[in-house]
């Protein structure tokens, strides 16, 4: 099979008919063989309704259904658990991705050798409380990772088969894909610009507090993919450092004590400051010590509740 197309969805009854009469119009002319599969968030409207419809219409399109709403993340992950496609296309179910970028982005994966490859929506229609935070998010992810991705963050993505069987997506993880891919190997990583079309059905599902939440993952994924397999790298080497210094303090301060000066150790705040720097570094060091600990015996966290499969 030529392309896998996976759709996470929540709450998209309306546009779903479309999207998928849209999506098989594009493989039908350019002769793919494909898949689709629609993975329903714990939608509370009729989406998965919809789903059961378009699957019985089309023997193509297949559907998991979620007990309950487990985010973006845990979609794609499953979504790419059922992958079959040397090709895989993420795009978001509102109809704001436009499937006819699809063969394109499957010619940059097949014919030009990227791993992965990933959509620019340079012009947006979205209002300016929007776009002006996405900017100096995609700048900031960009100082950090060194990846020159202008839209990380953009749901129409390509990739080979074995660059999602590859990565683990968990939390708010789908955001950085192409960093975990990185991690992974893979390092061929493409952009193109993609059309952006209005939204046509409902309302986005993403408040503007998904702009701290990803600053926050932003700084989790770069502190895993650097030190998730040796965190007494980061913790016992500050923990050290902060040893050290608090042990320079004090030795200057016992020096001072018995060759020069006669005064109380406890009347100097430079001594409290010493003992400070001392325990926290015996502290930052401990918690590196139990960080290589879990790290060495961390169980599989990505485990969702399943209520329905087509």
């Amino acid at each position: 099979m030529q392309i896998s197309v996976v759709i996470p969805l929540f709450n998209e009854e309306e546009s779903l008919p479309e999207l998928a009469a849209w999506i098989d119009r594009v493989m039908v002319a350019n002769q793919f063989t494909y898949e689709i599969w629609m993975i329903d968030d714990g939608s509370k409207d009729q989406s998965w309704k919809a789903v059961q419809q378009l699957a019985y219409t089309n023997k193509n399109i297949h559907g998991v259904r979620f007990q309950r709403n487990y985010g973006k993340s845990a979609a794609l992950h499953v979504g790419f658990e059922q992958a079959k496609g040397d090709v895989v296309i993420t795009m978001d179910a509102d109809l704001q991705d436009s499937p006819d970028e699809i063969p394109a982005l499957y010619q940059m994966i097949t014919k030009d050798g990227f791993d992965l490859v990933s959509g620019w929506k340079q012009k947006r229609y979205d209002p300016i409380t929007k776009t002006i935070p996405t900017k100096l998010y995609n700048g900031t992810t960009r100082l950090l990772t060194g990846i020159p991705l202008h839209d990380m963050n953009c749901g129409l993505k390509a990739y080979r088969n074995e660059v999602i069987k590859s990565i683990e997506v968990y939390g708010e993880m789908h955001r950085y894909i192409p960093i975990l891919a990185r991690k992974a190997g893979f390092r061929n990583i493409g952009e193109k610009v993609v059309q952006h079309q209005p939204r046509k059905f409902g309302v986005t599902k993403f408040g503007m507090e998904r702009f701290l939440y990803g600053f926050l993952d932003l700084l989790s994924v770069s502190f895993m993919t650097r030190f998730a397999n040796r965190p007494m790298h980061i913790f016992g080497g500050l923990g050290v450092l902060s040893f050290f210094i608090g042990f320079a303090i004090t030795l200057y301060l016992i020096i001072g004590k018995i060759f020069f000066e006669q005064y109380r150790m406890t009347e100097r705040p430079l001594f409290y400051f010493g003992l400070v720097t001392v325990i926290i570094g015996v502290q930052l060091f401990v918690a590196g010590f139990l960080g290589e600990l879990v790290a060495r015996s961390s169980s599989d966290r990505n485990k969702y509740l399943i209520r329905e499969s087509l």
